[in-house]
Parts: structure tokens; sequence; C-alpha cells
């Protein structure tokens, strides 16, 4: 069900306005001519990265799976997977290369199923039926490869989310919740021959934990499969961030399981992440759910944003925790008192993330953050996405250096940081 926003006590507000600024807008310097429209350009610089070197590795990768598979060089991408694998590797942003190999490879079939749907297609047409058949064909031509099987495997994962959303279950149709059920269903039948693999590969492991978001897996505690997944890839926090979501009564969990979990994490981690173990269980669960939210280790949870950027300190990992605190969390203003209250502490923390640790801007990230970091929201155009990401982040940015710029100063972003001059 849907929560109704409710409005701030008159006891809550005044404690809110000193811990979270209106950032609707910033404020014109007072030197600026009366007559010229304020442009927060004209008096905030910073370096927009439009493709890193870890966006321009991911799309190398995964145009090098699509293409292995258009090209049926099905052996060829199996083999490469399995290196990948088996070696950890990752892109700079800490994206396994496995992960980007196989979404490449499916990606064309993903689309057209996606597409599909958003225009409306019968459920026996071509375009949500004939992808996924050439790919189950595949696995006939190579019985008993692993990595291939997962691809395929993930392929109806990918397929049962498109059908269901991410909306709650009172709103999803009956047969969208069908066609996801069977999906899933043969993702797990698909993934049940390899279960010796799945212990050793991550790859696998993390398909087998991403059954859980639409099955439930007889005789197996989910936290349990998460923990094994995040040993075999400690350095990887997607895994973290799933089990948190995971974890939420909604799902397969409870209040007290996210809270323990979270902590095992933050210890398990501790040699790589410091505190951050922590910080990224609840990342995403307190910022769609209001109770996880009023419930966390606020002290903790901050003591962990410090201790990723320590690990991090890569400009694509600040302004993901900055996007995060700045626009994310607070997307969920107004639902919870106790949770608002807590909200505004951590989206504090974007202050000393931006003035301390950034040096340039990543609009795809914040544009994301808009959108709660949905990995399955539509993207119709790219450049207005981007373009959106890049205003949301700058009226931010001016916002928290609004003093210096209401007094007719400029600030420039250097790689050294913010300097502010006349």
């Amino acid at each position: 069900m849907f929560h109704r926003p409710r409005f701030f006590s008159r006891h809550l507000l005044p404690r809110l306005a000193g811990l979270l600024p209106n950032r609707t807008q910033s404020a014109p310097p007072t030197n600026a001519p009366k007559s010229a429209p304020f442009r927060v350009e004209d008096w905030l610089s910073i370096p927009v990265s439009n493709r890193s070197a870890a966006e321009r590795f991911t799309r190398e990768r995964q145009n090098r799976g699509q293409f292995l598979a258009r090209q049926d060089r099905w052996d060829e991408l199996a083999v490469e997977m399995a290196a990948a694998d088996a070696a950890r590797q990752v892109a700079p942003n800490g994206t396994p290369v496995t992960d980007l190999l196989a979404y490449g490879a499916r990606s064309d079939v993903i689309q057209a199923v996606e597409h599909a749907l958003a225009e409306e297609a019968p459920a026996n047409s071509a375009s949500l039926i004939d992808g996924v058949s050439g790919l189950e064909e595949v696995l006939k031509d190579h019985p008993g490869d692993a990595m291939l099987a997962t691809i395929v495997a993930l392929t109806h994962v990918d397929m049962g989310w498109a059908w269901r959303g991410t909306g709650w279950d009172s709103i999803v149709p009956r047969l969208n919740r069908e066609r996801c059920a069977a999906h899933f269903d043969r993702a797990a039948d698909l993934l049940a021959p390899y279960a010796h693999e799945t212990r050793t590969s991550p790859f696998m492991a993390a398909a087998r934990c991403a059954l859980f978001a639409g099955r439930r897996i007889k005789n197996v505690r989910m936290a349990d499969e998460y923990e094994r997944l995040i040993d075999l890839a400690p350095n990887n926090h997607r895994h973290m961030r799933a089990m948190g979501t995971q974890l939420l009564p909604r799902w397969f969990g409870s209040y007290d399981e996210l809270e323990l979990e979270a902590r095992r994490t933050a210890s398990r981690t501790q040699s790589i992440w410091g505190a951050g173990g922590y910080t990224w269980v609840y990342f995403d669960a307190i910022a769609m759910d209001e109770e996880a939210c009023a419930r966390v280790d606020v002290e903790f949870f901050v003591d962990g944003l410090r201790d990723i950027v320590k690990a991090r300190p890569d400009q694509e990992m600040v302004n993901l925790l900055a996007a995060y605190c700045a626009v994310a969390l607070r997307n969920g203003m107004g639902l919870d008192e106790g949770a608002d209250f807590v909200r505004a502490q951590i989206c504090s923390n974007d202050r000393w993330l931006i003035r301390d640790h950034m040096t340039e801007l990543h609009p795809l990230i914040w544009a994301h953050a808009a959108d709660g970091f949905d990995n399955n929201a539509r993207i119709t155009s790219p450049s207005r996405f981007a373009a959106r990401g890049r205003s949301d982040a700058l009226h931010v940015i001016a916002d928290l250096f609004r003093d210096e710029i209401s007094r007719g100063l400029r600030v420039t972003f250097t790689p050294d940081g913010p300097r502010v001059e006349a």
C-alpha cells in the first residue's frame, strides 16, 4: 500500500530547519544587476565528466559481450567470462567484468522486451518470446556451460522484472505477476544444476541471490546466501546494498534482521570498508522504507560514509555518496516524522562530501539519484537525463556555497577542491 504524506509537527519543524535547508533555488548574489536573471553557471564552475574512465570501460565490456553474442561466438564469450570471474576482475567503479559481459550478451533481448511492454504488445508477440527462445537454443548447443546458463537465467530474471515493474503487489496486474513468477521459476531451474559452482563463483552466486527478489527458495535462509556472496566479493558494495533491500519486511526479512546483518557485514568487511559495510547494507533500504530509516544508527551510518570515502576516494564514489545525501534520501521527506529527523541528519553530510572531496561532476549519477537509483527506470533520452542530473547537482552545490555567492564571490572547483574568489 502507498504511504500517505503527513505534515511535519510544529515540534519537529524547528529541529529540521537547522539540519535540512531549503534547496529549491539558490539566492542570487547581492551585487548582481537587478535586471539580470540569476544563472548558477555565472557564479559556479565545476568540471563535468560526461564519460568517466569507469563509464568508458563499462561500455567497452558491455559492447564486447554484445558483439560476441551477435556473432554467435558463445564459446569465446564463456571463456572470457569464466576467466574474469575467477580473477575477480572489476571495472574502475568496482563492477565485475563478468557482469558487464553478461549484460551485453543479453542486452538485445532485454531491450526488445522492455520496448514491447512499453508499447503494450500482446503477451504472445514475437518480440516478447523470440529473443529468450533463441538464448534457450544456445544452451542446447552448449550443454553444461555454467556461464551461458547463468546468462540465460539472468535474462529470465530481467524479463520477470520487466513484466512486474517495481510497484507494490497490490497495483501489479495479475497477468504481470504470473509472467514474472514464471520467468523467475525458469531462472531457478537453469541455475539448479550448478549449485557446486555457485559456491566459488561470485557471478553465479549473485545470480542465485537475484532469484530472491521473485521467489522463495525452499530451506534456504536468504541472509546466509548473501553472506557467502559478500565473502566471495567483499569489494563489491552492490551485493551489500541488495541484501539490505531484500531484508526489509516487505520482502524476506525484518528490521531486527536488517540491523543484525548490517553490523555483521561491517565486521566481516572492516579491513576493506571500515564501518562502510553497515552503511552499504542500509544504503537503499532507508531510502525506501520509513521504519528502517527511523531505526538506523545514524552515528554508525555516518562513520561508514567517511570510511567509504577513505577506501574509495575516486570522484565517481564521491558523486554517488553526495547525490545520495543531497537528492535520493531527500525524496522520502514528509512521510514519517521519525524518519524525517534521521534523513535530515544524514542528508546534511552532503556538505563535507562536496566541499572537502568533490572536484568534478558526474551528471548521470545525480540523475539516477533523482530516480532513487532505480535500475528499472526507463531512460528515453540519455542527453536530457544527464542534463537533468547536471542541473540538480549545480543547484545543490550552489546552495552549499550560497553565503559566498550572495557576497558576489565565484566558486571554482579545482583538482585540489573548491576555490572561492572575487
